[in-house]
């Protein structure tokens, strides 16, 4: 699986920014897909997933509920999208989309390349 993330940029306090992630495969196929960042001098932490395997569940990280969404483009099954709004400098990172599949008993797990989100104060 390939995954391609975009969207990212430079964006002040308060404001938004819709990130892409295109894959290769039609992600209701995989497992999970999911949206991490990292930020400097901090390891990758998850902000959001989409669980195919448990119906569709979305999980957020405390940090981002209520302000970020993740959700999949219901046209272009390869792509899923990560709304984020009311931006706040400390979500500053590089954010990674990533695809988690399984066959038989192996689990795989991809990642795209990140993009880089920049929220000034």
């Amino acid at each position: 699986v390939q995954l391609q993330a975009s969207g990212g940029g430079l964006v002040q306090a308060g404001g938004s920014l819709r990130l892409s992630c295109a894959a290769s495969v039609d992600i209701s196929n995989t497992n999970i897909m999911a949206w991490y960042r990292q930020a400097p001098g901090k390891q990758r932490e998850l902000v959001a997933n989409i669980m195919f395997t448990k119906g569709g569940r979305i999980n957020y990280a405390d940090s981002v509920k209520g302000r970020f969404s993740i959700f999949k483009d219901n046209g272009k099954k390869n792509t899923v999208y990560l709304q984020m709004n009311s931006l706040k400098p400390e979500d500053t990172a590089v954010y990674y989309c990533s695809a988690v599949t399984s066959r038989w008993t192996n689990e795989y797990v991809y990642w795209g390349p990140g993009t880089l989100v920049t929220v000034s104060s």
